[in-house]
């Protein structure tokens, strides 16, 4: 048992709501916080992203990602090292020694939904756009395809760790 210093009142507070993913497309965003993190199981670190939506019906929400940079597992860095350079080539930043060199630059993104897995409910997940690639495809999503509904997330980030 709990108990509290004085009585709790939920009239007072805003529930959490369910998180809900955002829909498969194309979406401009920028970064705009990013921080070290530890690995669950303390064996490596990873670089976590915030990303906003800017433009569409979306303007506004979140998205997260993360990057496993040191871990036990060559393959997994390097997929993380991947990603790292598709962020500097959709963002135009080529040589970055500090995480914040890549905030607040507007990029296209391609986001999808992944399945369940380990016990995780469904997840976005995100791929970087070339600026190259981005400005030769400027359908950028803004509504949701009907025949797509807007799932509930078991988690505000991707899980990839």
């Amino acid at each position: 048992m709990a108990r509290f210093d004085t009585s709790f009142d939920a009239t007072s507070v805003e529930p959490t709501t369910p998180y809900d993913l955002l829909p498969a497309g194309k979406y401009r965003a920028q970064i705009v916080e990013t921080e070290m993190r530890v690995t669950r199981n303390g064996m490596g670190q990873f670089l976590w992203l915030m990303l906003e939506i800017l433009e569409g019906d979306h303007k506004g929400r979140k998205i997260f990602d993360q990057l496993n940079l040191v871990n036990p597992n060559p393959t997994t860095v390097e997929i993380a090292q991947r990603t790292l350079s598709a962020i500097c080539h959709a963002t135009g930043k080529m040589h970055v020694s500090d995480s914040e060199e890549l905030h607040l630059i507007p990029m296209t993104i391609q986001v999808k939904i992944k399945p369940p897995k380990n016990g995780y409910g469904e997840s976005n997940a995100i791929a970087y756009v070339p600026m190259d690639r981005a400005s030769s495809s400027r359908s950028v999503k803004s509504t949701p395809p009907a025949a797509a509904p807007i799932k509930t997330a078991a988690a505000p980030w991707n899980k990839r760790t």
